[in-house]
C-alpha cells in the first residue's frame, strides 16, 4: 500500500501544505465573524451586546462538535498509520452519525432555553430581544455548521486540507455578502436587523456543509462514507470519545468561563461586556491561525505516533511551537499598538473606547504563553491523551481565571479584571510543561517500540 504524505514528505514542508490552507480557512472564518459584529453594531450597542453575550452557547456547540472532531480524528488517522482503511472508515461514518445527536442537543437548546439564558446575563429588554432573535434562529438551524465541522475534519485526517479550507472559505464569504444584505435590506430583501446576520450564518454554514460533503465523496478516497447497513458502532464511538470528551469538556470549559466572564463584567457596564465580545471577535485574527496550525498538526501527529516514527513526531511539535509563537508575537504587537483602530471598526463610544483600549493592552500579553499552552494541548490530544488538555483548561479558564477576575472585579474598576487573563495563562503555562514532561517519558520517549500499542 502507497505511503500517506503524512509519513514520508519532509516534516516542515509536510506542515506547511497541511496548516497553510487550515489557517488561511480560519482567518477567513475569523473576518466573517468580525464583520458580522461589525454589521450589528451598526444598529445600536444593545444588539452588539446581545451578539456577544450569546458566544456561551455558541463556544458549547463549537466544544461539542470540534471535540468530536478531535477524536475522530485521532482515532482515523491513527488507523491510517497502521494501514487499517477498514477502521478509518467506521471512525468517519460515526463520526456523521454523532455530528446529528449534537444537533437533537442543539435545536432543544434553541427551542426551550434561549429566553432563560439571556434573562440570567441581563434584565435589559432590548438586549434580551435581540438576543433571542439571533440565537434561536443560529440554534436551530444549526445541522450545517456541525456537518460542515464533521466533513471538514475527515478531510483533515487524510491530509486533504486544501478542500477544507475551500469549503470554510466558501461559507465565509457567502456570510460576509449576505449580512449587510439581510440585516439592512438590501437589493429589495427584507430587513430583518439582527436575525438577518443569524439567518446569514446558517445559509453560509448549510453551503459550506453541501460542498465539503461532495469533496469527502469525490476526493477522500481513503475511505467510505457508505451507510448502507449502518448501525452505531459503541467500540468505536468509545475510542473517539476516550479522545473526544477530554476536548469537548476543554472546549465547553470556555462557554462556561465566557458566561463567567458576563456576569462580572455586566455588573460594570453593558458596555464592558460589549468590549470582552468585541475582544473575541478580534483576537481571533491571532488565535484562528494558531488553531489552523494544530488542525494540520494534529493528523500529521497521529499518523506517525501509529506509524512508529518518534523523530517526525518530535520535528513537528518543535516546528508547530516556533511558527505559533511567532503568529501570537505579531498579534501582541498590533494589539498594542493600534487598539483603537480596532474598536472603532465597531462604531465604538467614548466609553467603550475608554474601557476597551487598556483591555485589549492588558488581555493581549498572554498571547505568546498561549502559543505554547495551545500547541502542547493538541500534541496532547493528537496522542490520544487528551485528558491533559482538560486539566490545563480547567486550570486556565476556571480555577484560575473567573476566580481572579472576580477578586480583582471587588476593587471597583474594570481595568483590573483583564489582569486576571495573563496571570490565568501563567499557571497554565507551569502546568501544561510539567505535563509535557510527563508524556515525553511515558509516550514519546517510547514510540516506534510498539507502535501498535495505544496510550493508557
Amino acid at each position: 500500500m502507497e505511503e500517506n504524505k503524512m509519513g514520508v514528505m519532509p516534516v516542515n514542508r509536510l506542515l506547511m501544505s497541511m496548516s497553510l490552507p487550515m489557517m488561511i480557512s480560519m482567518l477567513v472564518q475569523a473576518l466573517y465573524n468580525i464583520v458580522d459584529s461589525i454589521f450589528v453594531s451598526r444598529i445600536n450597542e444593545n444588539a452588539l451586546t446581545a451578539v456577544s453575550l450569546a458566544f456561551p452557547i455558541q463556544a458549547l456547540l463549537i466544544a461539542l462538535s470540534t471535540g468530536t472532531g478531535v477524536g475522530v480524528n485521532a482515532v482515523l488517522s491513527k488507523a491510517l498509520g497502521e494501514k487499517n482503511n477498514e477502521k478509518a472508515s467506521k471512525a468517519a461514518v460515526n463520526g456523521l452519525f454523532l455530528a446529528v445527536v449534537t444537533y437533537l442537543i442543539a435545536l432543544a437548546i434553541g427551542i426551550f432555553f434561549i429566553g432563560t439564558f439571556y434573562r440570567s446575563q441581563t434584565d435589559d429588554a432590548e438586549i434580551v430581544t435581540y438576543g433571542i432573535q439571533y440565537l434561536s434562529i443560529v440554534c436551530i438551524f444549526s445541522i450545517g455548521m456541525l456537518m460542515q465541522m464533521m466533513l471538514e475534519k475527515l478531510l483533515q485526517s487524510t491530509g486533504k486540507t486544501i478542500y477544507s479550507m475551500i469549503t470554510q472559505s466558501v461559507g465565509a464569504i457567502i456570510n460576509i455578502v449576505m449580512d449587510p444584505i439581510l440585516i439592512f435590506g438590501l437589493f429589495g430583501m427584507p430587513k430583518l436587523g439582527v436575525a438577518g446576520a443569524a439567518v446569514a450564518t446558517i445559509f453560509g454554514q448549510c453551503v459550506g456543509s453541501g460542498l465539503a460533503l461532495f469533496f469527502n465523496l469525490k476526493y477522500n478516497k481513503e475511505i467510505s462514507l457508505s451507510l448502507k447497513g449502518f448501525k452505531p458502532d459503541i467500540p468505536v464511538i468509545g475510542k473517539i470519545y476516550s479522545v473526544g470528551i477530554p476536548s469537548i469538556i476543554m472546549q465547553a470549559i470556555g462557554s462556561v468561563m465566557t458566561y463567567g466572564m458576563n456576569r462580572i463584567l455586566i455588573s460594570f457596564s453593558s458596555t464592558a461586556a460589549a468590549v470582552f465580545g468585541v475582544y473575541f471577535k478580534i483576537q481571533s485574527f491571532v488565535f484562528m491561525p494558531v488553531f489552523g496550525l494544530n488542525n494540520g498538526m494534529v493528523p500529521i501527529i497521529a499518523y506517525n505516533y501509529g506509524a512508529g516514527k518518534r523523530e517526525r513526531v518530535v520535528k513537528t511539535l518543535k516546528l508547530a511551537v516556533t511558527y505559533a509563537m511567532g503568529i501570537m508575537l505579531f498579534g501582541l504587537l498590533l494589539f498594542h499598538s493600534v487598539p483603537d483602530l480596532f474598536l472603532k471598526m465597531f462604531a465604538a463610544s467614548d466609553h467603550m473606547m475608554e474601557i476597551g483600549v487598556p483591555a485589549l493592552r492588558i488581555i493581549s500579553l498572554h498571547f505568546p504563553l498561549a502559543a505554547i499552552g495551545i500547541v502542547f494541548s493538541s500534541f496532547y490530544q493528537a496522542l490520544g491523551n487528551g485528558i491533559y488538555s482538560m486539566w490545563v483548561s480547567l486550570i486556565r479558564q476556571l480555577i484560575v481565571l473567573l476566580p481572579a477576575a472576580w477578586l480583582l472585579a471587588k476593587l471597583g474598576n474594570v481595568i483590573y479584571v483583564w489582569w486576571a487573563f495573563p496571570i490565568a495563562e501563567v499557571f497554565a503555562l507551569c502546568v501544561s510543561i510539567c505535563m509535557m514532561m510527563i508524556i515525553f517519558k511515558r509516550v514519546v520517549n517510547h514510540i516506534g517500540e510498539n507502535h501498535s500499542e495505544s496510550f493508557a
